[in-house]
């Protein structure tokens, strides 16, 4: 009996011989007037959905890292923009590519591509598969072996893919339900719920150039409550055909705490993705770092640059290709006397990273564009986490060198 109750019962005793009767049913009623889910009366209205659906335990988080060299750094404080969902723990493992100069298949590493592999293969429900492009026969075989065990497995992708990528079109073939994004901008996500439960993202497309001769990073996170966003963010697209502009945002969690560790998702163009980086970079105390595919957004320039002359240590690797038009922001930051380069890799970089204070990430489909930003189909992470940063960093590091002394 808890104490409320212990007292109302006091209260009763001795005014009537039905006392310990009534007592249990009118504190049932009174009980449920308070909790009344309406908002008449100036009674409390209850979100029956948030108290179920979320769990206000904040544990240590249980971190599966796969080993990168580089330093661990000190982790600074993200200030809070809204009230984050806790849960007891998150599991995660990072992939990153390493291309080699020039391809030949006898020097190729296939780790990112097994692993996604094995993510498959261990599937007992579903699959949820939002994927830019398609050509790994591997990873197009592995889905059609998930569908024959009883895998519901569905596809989103892009109609210039769906056009020209041969693994897509056998899957469409072999009766793997299949929408693609008509519209211009495109669908840019790479990205696959599995059972509900666990998330992969990042900026790899399933396919041999990103897998083989790109810098490309993947993550694999288990957590229900991320891959929940994720699954209704599939969902508007598979079900809803929304893409784009034309998608709402409906977030469950956007905002996760898994013990210190803060998890925010962003999709765009609804969640203003441009608008939440450069809000990160302008709170930066220390160091900004990022390895750009394509970076054309004035506003995040502007953020850097402003850092930058508050003292702030700036790095950054561009993309070659692209990197010397007009609309890139290279020159302007070389202008500044910025620390920025052009990669090294005789292929593409890639990644679409930033790595703030050494303990903050931003990564994803994200490029840093307004195409980006207002008229693709994109995702992106912000992780609060300095393992992870650590992990990131040795990346960064890594393409940073290639970037200074390129192979020849």
């Amino acid at each position: 009996m808890t104490k409320k109750r212990e007292l109302t019962s006091k209260k009763q005793a001795g005014q009537s011989s039905f006392a310990p009767l009534l007592a249990a049913p009118v504190f049932l009623l009174m009980l449920l007037g308070l909790l009344y889910t309406g908002d008449r009366l100036g009674l409390i209205k209850v979100d029956w959905k948030t108290l179920f659906s979320q769990e206000f335990v904040e544990e240590v988080a249980t971190v599966l890292i796969t080993p990168t060299p580089g330093s661990t750094s000190v982790a600074t404080t993200l200030p809070a923009t809204a009230t984050p969902a806790t849960s007891r723990n998150w599991n995660y493992k990072l992939y990153f590519t390493t291309p080699v100069y020039p391809d030949k298949p006898a020097t190729r590493t296939e780790t990112i591509m097994q692993a996604l592999i094995g993510v498959i293969n261990g599937a007992q429900r579903s699959l949820d598969v939002a994927v830019y492009e398609l050509d790994l026969d591997p990873v197009g075989d592995a889905l059609l072996a998930a569908q024959k065990r009883g895998v519901a497995v569905r596809i989103v992708t892009d109609s210039d893919s769906l056009a020209e990528d041969e693994t897509l079109i056998r899957l469409n073939k072999a009766g793997v339900p299949l929408v693609p994004d008509n519209r211009k901008p495109i669908m840019h996500n790479k990205f696959v719920v599995v059972d509900g439960q666990a998330v992969w993202t990042g900026s790899w497309n399933f396919t041999g150039n990103d897998t083989f001769r790109n810098n490309n990073h993947a993550i694999y996170i288990q957590s229900p409550q991320l891959a929940q966003n994720y699954a209704l963010e599939f969902e508007e697209m598979f079900t809803k055909k929304e893409f784009g502009p034309t998608s709402l945002s409906k977030t469950l969690s956007p905002r996760l705490q898994f013990g210190k560790t803060i998890v925010e998702t962003c999709f765009a163009p609804e969640d203003e993705c441009a608008a939440q980086l450069t809000v990160l970079i302008r709170r930066a105390q220390q160091s900004i770092r990022f390895m750009a595919f394509s970076f054309t957004h004035t506003g995040i320039a502007d953020a850097i640059i402003d850092r930058a002359k508050a003292g702030v240590t700036v790095q950054g690797v561009f993309e070659t290709r692209g990197s010397e038009t007009e609309a890139s922001q290279l020159k302007r930051l070389k202008r500044q006397k910025l620390d920025v380069w052009q990669d090294g890799n005789p292929y593409t970089l890639h990644h679409k990273v930033f790595i703030i204070d050494d303990s903050i990430t931003v990564f994803g489909s994200f490029n840093f564009t307004d195409n980006a930003d207002q008229s693709n189909d994109e995702n992106m992470l912000i992780i609060q986490n300095s393992n992870l940063a650590s992990q990131f960093l040795a990346e960064f590091n890594r393409v940073y060198e290639q970037a200074k002394n390129p192979p020849k």
